[in-house]
């Protein structure tokens, strides 16, 4: 229970500093499996409104006839794996000390991605969450159905499976990266340039490459895996 009372009081202090509203919410303690009890872990949702939905911006690396886009990774990446879902996932291990929260950084980033979404700057955009990097790549390659070739910076590890906050990868249409470079300087958000879209493959340089094929197969025979 302080677990899960902590956690509300960290949604109510991140909705004070992004200016997000809460109209209503529900929970329920007993929704559990057999003897096995739910995480202390509320789950919201947030509607927003697209003044001009053709700006919107999907997570999908789509092919493009004007070339391929540049991929920015944006915000800091630290070794951070507490409560990550490669423990979870990998090693059965949940907890830890998990990502330390910085709601400023939160706030520059996403007037960062509102700004550039508006001006037509961007060809996609994907938050870094559950997963970290690599899982975010992988669902962007397989929502638009196109592969790309990345170099990651520093410790390889850290780079595809930390779970430090206010963080995105984004790609950049073709002929927009100056003006949103200098957007993104304005905002304060750190960003590296990580590589490219394109191709059929999810390629890390110097650590993997993965056909698109084999990505869905694996994505998609998931739950039949897990219901037999």
């Amino acid at each position: 229970m302080w677990q899960f009372a902590e956690a509300v009081r960290g949604l109510a202090n991140g909705c004070a500093a992004l200016g997000v509203p809460v109209t209503g919410g529900n929970v329920s303690f007993y929704n559990q499996t057999g003897t096995v009890a739910v995480h202390p872990t509320p789950v919201i949702g947030v509607l927003g409104v697209h003044d001009d939905v053709r700006r919107r911006l999907s997570i999908g690396f789509a092919a493009s006839s004007a070339g391929d886009t540049e991929l920015v990774l944006l915000g800091r990446t630290e070794a951070e794996f507490g409560g990550s879902a490669w423990a979870h996932a990998l090693h059965g291990h949940l907890g830890g000390r998990p990502p330390a929260p910085d709601l400023a950084a939160e706030r520059r980033l996403a007037g960062l991605l509102a700004a550039a979404a508006a001006a037509g700057l961007l060809a996609a955009a994907h938050d870094l969450s559950d997963g970290g990097l690599a899982v975010a790549l992988a669902e962007s390659c397989l929502r638009g159905g196109t592969g790309c070739r990345v170099r990651l910076p520093g410790d390889p590890f850290t780079a595809l499976f930390s779970e430090s906050a206010a963080r995105a990868v984004v790609a950049v249409r073709p002929g927009a990266f100056a003006d949103f470079d200098a957007l993104r300087a304005e905002h304060g958000v750190p960003g590296e340039t990580i590589g490219r879209t394109g191709g059929g493959d999810l390629v890390v340089e110097d650590c993997f490459a993965i056909p698109l094929a084999e990505l869905a197969a694996a994505h998609t025979a998931a739950l039949p895996a897990l219901f037999g």
